[in-house]
């Protein structure tokens, strides 16, 4: 269960939403105690704006690395929206002093192969983020990194929770056997527990987290990362139990 801290999230959001290296790793560590096993954050400005820079990539790392097990893997983001031009985005992963376990890529944006060598070539993981509605799998079916990458995030973007499952489930059929890459499927906002759900009965890993939902299942506001958490993990573990 990985946990995705707070996204493209911001203060408009609410409060809940952690944002500084002291609020994000505050949140990471209630959520590591609530059973999620690996992380994945946006670093923040002090604005609140996602950033590649290593000064503040280097702070949140530091925060979170302080208050979680050495055993929980850390990641962050390397969307084009933190970095719009390719070459800087290069740049910034090859100026960073302190490096993350893993960083997930957007093979639907350009320049991702190109920052995949990067992370790999300073020893990051890479999670290669196949989006539906996008030609990201075809372009990751193509390329010769594949076989190299950590694990693919099977990304839905369909927030229809009537349609978000059929979504999903075209994504991993467009992926195929995926170089024999292990798959975490997730959702977003209204499709999130329905794809975590299907998860569950695919026995695939997924993800939860305030970047990806900030209500329970039964669509009340969830408190917390933790909450989220806890309540990811009875879903997956009713809809495993079910499928068997």
């Amino acid at each position: 269960m990985q946990l995705c801290v707070n996204g493209a999230r911001g203060s408009a959001d609410g409060a809940v939403v952690p944002l500084s290296p002291e609020a994000v790793a505050e949140s990471v560590a209630e959520a590591v105690a609530a059973g999620a096993d690996d992380v994945h954050v946006h670093p923040k400005t002090p604005c609140g704006r996602d950033t590649l820079s290593p000064r503040v990539l280097a702070a949140a790392l530091e925060a979170i690395r302080a208050r979680v097990p050495s055993s929980v893997p850390v990641g962050v983001t390397t969307g084009a929206w933190a970095e719009p031009d390719p070459a800087a985005r290069v740049a910034r992963i090859r100026s960073w002093s302190v490096l993350p376990d893993h960083a997930s890529v957007n093979w639907h944006e350009p320049g991702a192969e190109e920052v995949a060598v990067a992370l790999i070539g300073r020893g990051v993981a890479v999670e290669a983020g196949i989006w539906s509605g996008t030609d990201g799998a075809a372009r990751f079916l193509r390329s010769p990194l594949g076989p190299r990458v950590l694990r693919v995030l099977g990304e839905v973007t369909d927030t229809d929770p009537a349609t978000a499952r059929d979504s999903a489930r075209a994504l991993l059929t467009g992926l195929g056997t995926a170089y024999g890459r292990p798959v975490l499927l997730h959702g977003e906002d209204g499709g999130a527990w329905p794809v975590l759900r299907l998860a569950g009965r695919l026995g695939l890993a997924t993800r939860i987290g305030l970047e990806d939902t900030l209500s329970l299942p039964d669509g009340t506001r969830a408190a917390s990362n933790a909450e989220l958490v806890t309540a990811a993990l009875a879903e997956w573990t009713s809809a495993r139990r079910g499928a068997g």
